[in-house]
């Protein structure tokens, strides 16, 4: 397995945030995570980037425990968090923000060529500040931030949050084209219908543990969405 995660917990001061949680990723694998508001999903991808501390249980990445490591030091072992929000430096262009992976990043294809070619949205914009992009647009930013760091593991916190149809359209589009590529992505994502479509397997959270774990082709909608509200968990 590329990513294990071995009963991890997670706390924000005195809230137990993410309670027990074991999941494991293999390589070239598409794994959604879905689950109601503050059911712990960003944390577990903060855990799993090493943005929050855990406060009990393991990461291993590729066989190694990397539960101890800062986030700096996760970035060129191959992992790369796209956080809710985005987080743009809103005063820099597109390409000065795809640029600042590049330090702590990984040899390998990424760089601003090959970012715009997977993101064609961004070619007329490699000079505008990132503050005055569309929301498509920032977070087709996000995304080639962290796979300029070439990452082995993307983890995509909320994609298609307050975006218009047709840029989550557009968003999707170069998503699926990383997953043909055999990129391996945790994707934490509100529309259910469209996480079962493109994910290989599906995990629902609630209330910081794991409620129901299945392949997507095998899982209804119903069923996720029993275990989402809590019905018969």
């Amino acid at each position: 397995m590329l990513l294990s995660v071995e009963q991890f917990e997670a706390r924000h001061g005195l809230l137990q945030a993410v309670r027990g949680v074991t999941l494991h990723v293999a390589a070239g694998e598409t794994l959604a995570l879905v689950g109601a508001n503050g059911a712990g999903k960003t944390t577990l991808l903060r855990g799993i980037a090493g943005a929050h501390k855990a406060s009990a249980g393991r990461v291993k990445f590729d066989g190694t425990d990397i539960t101890a490591l800062p986030a700096y030091a996760r970035v060129p072992l191959g992992i790369a968090l796209v956080p809710e929000g985005r987080k743009l430096f809103g005063g820099m262009t597109t390409q000065d923000n795809l640029r600042v992976a590049e330090r702590r990043g990984r040899p390998g294809k990424w760089n601003v060529e090959t970012v715009v070619q997977a993101f064609p949205q961004l070619q007329p914009k490699l000079t505008a500040l990132a503050r005055n992009l569309s929301g498509g647009q920032q977070q087709a930013v996000a995304i080639g931030r962290a796979l300029m760091s070439n990452p082995r593991l993307l983890l995509l916190d909320e994609v298609s949050l307050g975006l218009s149809p047709v840029a989550v359209e557009q968003l999707y589009a170069s998503l699926r084209g990383l997953m043909r590529d055999g990129t391996t992505i945790v994707l934490v994502e509100q529309d259910l219908t469209r996480a079962l479509a493109v994910a290989d397997r599906v995990v629902c959270m609630l209330e910081g543990r794991v409620v129901f774990e299945g392949l997507a082709a095998e899982t209804t909608r119903e069923e996720v969405l029993s275990a989402y509200f809590g019905v018969g968990t």
